[in-house]
């Protein structure tokens, strides 16, 4: 059996890392397993505008850099792994991961969730070079300048609507002829004049030199192929939360993320979900960090029970 902790925090973005420093903080042994480098999808973000406290905007590397400074300070340690389970044995719980088992008293998901990719030629070269995820985080840095939304339903309309406040022009792709989006959304875009459709269309490459400058578009109906030149491409296929391996532990919804109250705690006795991955999320770094601090107060207060 691995090292025991009191608490184990899973996934190294804002949730976790927020966690993190009110575990470590409060003298907790706290371990933070992550797959990758620190700070989750903020990571990829070249500026972050509305995280309180940097008036100048700060990038999302340095952010989560910060962050987790501040909770290895205090004592929090970090394992790079991935948790592929978690068990029961009486009132502890083990995290099996690819980096062997480790035990504890309490654990706070917070994996976050994923953009669906599509899958296309310079869809990762150029991710902060003119591609996004996120309308709400990288949408100014696209005043005056032609962008591409791809996808129909409501959050691919939704990242449309807010970038009519500073592109140029917002042309919308959808590989169907009819939009999924609600229709309240559907009318709000149809009567926007900086929005256009492109319908039946899919997107087969984005290109540029250093940044993005245009998109290879395909005709679905047709077959026909052009081009359109564009300084952003914003990619809304929809996100997918990072609980695969979580199914039958903890109580999911239908599109998979983790249910919880307003304690960010599961039905599971010493489970507790923050950020993202759980259900209703803003997802938003700042109320990720919130959600991680809640579910830290509250797992503290479940072990000293």
């Amino acid at each position: 059996m691995g090292k025991e902790y009191d608490i184990i925090i899973i996934g190294g973005g804002p949730a976790g890392l927020a966690a993190g420093i009110y575990t470590s903080r409060g003298r907790l042994r706290s371990l933070l397993i992550d797959r990758g480098l620190a700070g989750g999808q903020i990571a990829n973000a070249e500026q972050v505008e509305n995280y309180p406290g940097f008036p100048d905007g700060i990038s999302g590397m340095e952010l989560s850099q910060l962050m987790l400074q501040q909770a290895t300070k205090f004592g929090l340690e970090t394992q790079l792994a991935e948790v592929t389970g978690i068990d029961f044995q009486g009132s502890g719980k083990i995290i099996k991961t690819t980096e062997g088992d480790f035990t504890a008293r309490a654990i706070i998901i917070a994996g976050g969730s994923q953009w669906q990719k599509l899958g296309i030629p310079g869809e990762r070269e150029f991710l902060g070079k003119g591609v996004s995820y996120c309308a709400t985080c990288d949408g100014a840095f696209f005043r005056d300048k032609p962008v591409a939304v791809i996808g129909g339903g409501n959050a691919a309309i939704s990242e449309a609507l807010h970038l009519t406040k500073f592109a140029l022009k917002i042309t919308v792709i959808h590989r169907r002829d009819q939009l999924r989006a609600t229709r309240i959304l559907q009318e709000k875009a149809f009567a926007e004049p900086k929005i256009n459709f492109r319908w039946s269309t899919t997107v087969e490459r984005i290109e540029g030199k250093t940044f993005v400058e245009a998109i290879s578009l395909h005709q679905v109906a047709t077959g026909e192929k052009s081009s359109l030149k564009v300084a952003g491409v914003f990619i809304a296929a929809g996100l997918k939360p990072d609980t695969d391996y979580l199914k039958g532990t903890v109580p999911l919804d239908e599109a998979g993320y983790i249910i919880t109250d307003e304690k960010m705690a599961t039905s599971v006795p010493g489970i507790f979900a923050a950020g993202d991955i759980r259900r209703n999320s803003a997802r938003q770094s700042i109320t990720a960090a919130g959600d991680g601090a809640t579910a830290a107060i509250y797992a503290e207060r479940f072990i000293s029970e």
